[in-house]
């Protein structure tokens, strides 16, 4: 009977030894993209087959729509209720970081060296969110066009130069055809135009931000090479060659498709979609408009809040989630670049020979983040308001000096945020 009650008593110790042992710690993930059924699938699976694979984490997933998703981090912030994995959105890390939302991953770097640079979100030097994707912008236009029109098609060693591009608007314009050479899609005015156009700046040589300190914008939004950005972005507008701030979204939805605009500038993430629609579609690279063609490069990453008590596991989950074949499905499910050349010939648009490769090849070669600062949260809402004046019609070198006035004295008021 001794026997029988001792082994009992080890066997009921042993058992919950051995439950404990697999009891796993819930760690909270907040996702952007609540409403989006293909994104949501994927991300559920990989938070299910992480869950499965170890015993030690238990990821939670809350998804909250984009257009919220934000204003929802920094609200948490503010009453220190973050998750502990949080999705943040590239150029806003550093101001999430330097504001004390973030800490660095406990990932090894090695293991996202060959992850396109945009996908690495990195402040003072450190890593502190990673991308499943990257996202790029190209010129569309159709194969027929460039021929009636007798236009060289640009090449990623070759792109337009200035001249030729203007040329191009200039004959798209003169053969009546069209309602607008060119569609930029101005009715966006949101982060589309830091991303889309402060490139086009970039590559006359100026910048938004002088990034040598990060501490002035002086010379680099109103210098020569920024004034003369502005003028040519001007001309656009005033010449009629593109749509202005007052077009429709339908406009800019459909006018590509429809033959309303002779070419497009737009995203990879529009590409599926309108392949569908136009059989010879091509994507184009960036012009080169001095000082190399330049496109953005950014977009969502994962990053652990500052208050995550489970650092290491909150790291391990984004670790486990940057395998080829999740790179692969994002890619697969809804278009955008996946973050390495391995995952990207898993995928059947951006392998070689894929109609969606040159994009690979455009964020690769040409994509340029975005100020890495926390005052570009600031400075990407001044520069979009810049834009749509001067296209409006106001003085170039006023607006400029205006936008480089209100950027310094953010960070002014901020101590330099950090730099």
């Amino acid at each position: 009977m001794k026997l029988t009650k001792t082994y009992l008593a080890v066997l009921c110790a042993s058992t919950l030894l051995s439950g404990a042992s697999f009891a796993q710690t819930d760690l909270s993930l907040w996702y952007h993209g609540a409403g989006n059924e293909v994104e949501s699938k994927i991300i559920n699976q990989i938070v299910s087959d992480f869950n499965a694979s170890q015993s030690d984490w238990n990821v939670v997933l809350e998804s909250f729509p984009q257009t919220s998703y934000n204003d929802s981090v920094v609200a948490a912030a503010l009453a220190k209720n973050l998750p502990d994995i949080i999705d943040v959105d590239g150029p806003v890390m550093p101001n999430w970081a330097w504001s004390g939302y973030m800490q660095p991953l406990q990932i090894d770097e090695a293991k996202v060296s060959n992850f396109l640079p945009g996908t690495k979100g990195i402040w003072n030097g450190k890593l502190y969110s990673i991308g499943l994707w990257d996202a790029a912008v190209a010129l569309y236009a159709r194969k027929s066009t460039l021929e009636d029109l007798g236009l060289r098609t640009p090449t990623l060693d070759k792109p337009w130069t200035k001249d030729e591009f203007m040329d191009a608007l200039e004959k798209a314009k003169a053969s009546g055809k069209y309602k607008y050479a060119l569609d930029l899609g101005m009715n966006d005015q949101g982060e589309w135009y830091p991303y889309a156009f402060s490139p086009f700046l970039q590559s006359f040589g100026g910048d938004i931000i002088d990034r040598s300190t990060y501490k002035t914008a002086e010379g680099t939004l109103n210098g020569d090479e920024a004034l003369a950005f502005g003028e040519w972005w001007q001309s656009l507008f005033t010449k009629g060659y593109a749509a202005g701030t007052s077009e429709s979204p339908a406009d800019q939805q459909n006018g590509f498709i429809d033959g309303s605009f002779a070419f497009q500038w737009n995203g990879n993430w529009r590409a599926v979609a309108t392949m569908a629609e136009v059989d010879d579609v091509v994507f184009l690279p960036a012009p080169d408009f001095g000082k190399g063609s330049k496109i953005g490069a950014g977009s969502w990453q994962f990053g652990v809040a500052a208050t995550s008590k489970h650092p290491d596991g909150a790291s391990a989950f984004i670790e486990f989630a940057l395998q080829d074949k999740y790179l692969a499905a994002f890619s697969d499910g809804i278009g955008l670049i996946p973050s390495t050349a391995t995952a990207a010939q898993m995928t059947k648009n951006y392998k070689d020979g894929g109609p969606l490769a040159v994009f690979y090849g455009l964020s690769s070669a040409q994509a340029l983040i975005r100020p890495v600062t926390p005052g570009y949260v600031v400075q990407s809402k001044v520069f979009t308001k810049a834009m749509a004046d001067i296209a409006n019609g106001a003085d170039v070198a006023d607006t400029l000096d205006a936008a480089v006035d209100e950027i310094n004295a953010d960070i002014e008021k901020n101590s330099g945020y950090g730099h």
